[in-house]
């Protein structure tokens, strides 16, 4: 027999048995180290004891105010800017000049254009008379008639692109941006000023699937900025989104009328004011004490010193509570808070 054989395979069954030596060690070790929770241990909870309570309770949902019309302004011909009649912020009517560019040349042109008109009327009264003695021919008549209303479209033309040298606001607003400055080219598609209207303002809040039928078309609802809470504003809804945006809500829009003295401004945050449509009483839990899925909710009851699952019925939520139609009472208790090692049947005590 091959002693060296016979070595190294004991060698090997002593590997072996202190390999598996030292796995169960460590195995050991880490159970040691993992906290093992004791089921017979009761947990600390804190429970709330429920009462019927109103329902009607009035919640809000948060929006953004933009401007009812804004718009940058251009020119509609090029030259350059003689005068700036406005300056940010301030506030204009609507027809009011703001911009005058330089119409020197086009004047110039209507001069010369005027000239020729008085030649030409002169022209057909003299081939008038002419022609009525049958000293000239008809067609020379017709030619200066001709001629001279030409003329007068060519003036009508200049006419019309020298008002459009005074750039005016097309609706009343407060100048918002002032892109531009005297002496500077305009052309058209290069905004030189924005106006912005805040009589009338636009509020936009995005509402949850299950929310969107507390809201109709031409509804008014009582709005309040968050820098102004104490100013009470009224929106008309006007628009009731038909697609969801990203975040898998309805975009709702509502016109409101600003103060007199346009507190509030394009970009503040406000809150609209709404009303639950349920009325009475009834039993509201927060929504932080439901378990199970949102088809089978469920809470802990404690009876007898135990945590007991519970199936509930939901009505309704608002905002961070649930109204439960079914599967609780009045005095029923309910914990709201200790539900990380809680399990049905556990033995509980009341912080």
């Amino acid at each position: 027999m091959n002693w060296k054989k016979i070595i190294g395979i004991i060698v090997a069954i002593v590997i072996a048995a202190l390999f598996v030596f030292k796995l169960r060690t460590n195995k050991n070790i880490a159970e040691e180290r993992v906290y093992q929770y004791d089921k017979e241990q009761a947990i600390n909870v804190q429970v709330d004891t429920l009462q019927l309570e109103i329902i009607n309770a009035e919640y809000s949902y948060t929006g953004t105010f933009q401007p009812n019309k804004e718009t940058k302004i251009s020119a509609e011909l090029q030259g350059k800017i003689n005068t700036i009649l406005v300056d940010a912020g301030s506030v204009v009517s609507k027809g009011q000049p703001l911009i005058l560019l330089d119409n020197s040349l086009l004047k110039l042109q209507l001069q010369t254009i005027e000239v020729q008109i008085e030649g030409l009327e002169a022209d057909v009264n003299r081939y008038t008379i002419l022609a009525e003695a049958d000293a000239i021919q008809g067609v020379q008549l017709e030619k200066a008639e001709l001629g001279l209303k030409s003329a007068k479209v060519q003036k009508a033309t200049l006419l019309e692109q020298i008002s459009k040298t005074t750039i005016r606001a097309p609706f009343s607003g407060v100048v918002t941006a002032k892109l531009s400055e005297e002496g500077a080219f305009a052309a058209p598609g290069v905004p030189l000023l924005q106006i912005t209207d805040i009589t009338t303002l636009k509020f936009t809040i995005n509402v949850p699937e299950k929310d969107l039928s507390q809201f109709k078309l031409n509804q008014t609802l009582p709005l309040s900025a968050d820098a102004y809470s104490e100013i009470i504003l009224t929106g008309k809804t006007t628009m009731i989104g038909s697609k969801a945006n990203m975040g898998s809500s309805f975009p709702v829009q509502f016109m409101v009328k600003n103060t007199s003295d346009l507190k509030i401004k394009s970009g503040m945050f406000g809150k609209v004011l709404v009303k639950s449509e349920t009325s009475g009483k009834g039993i509201i839990i927060p929504s932080s004490a439901i378990k199970g899925t949102e088809n089978q909710p469920q809470v802990y009851v404690v009876k007898n010193g135990k945590a007991l699952l519970q199936g509930i019925t939901i009505s309704k939520k608002i905002q961070n509570k649930a109204v439960v139609s079914n599967g609780l009472n009045e005095g029923d208790v309910i914990v709201t808070n200790g539900l990380i090692n809680l399990f049905d049947g556990a033995d509980v005590t009341v912080k």
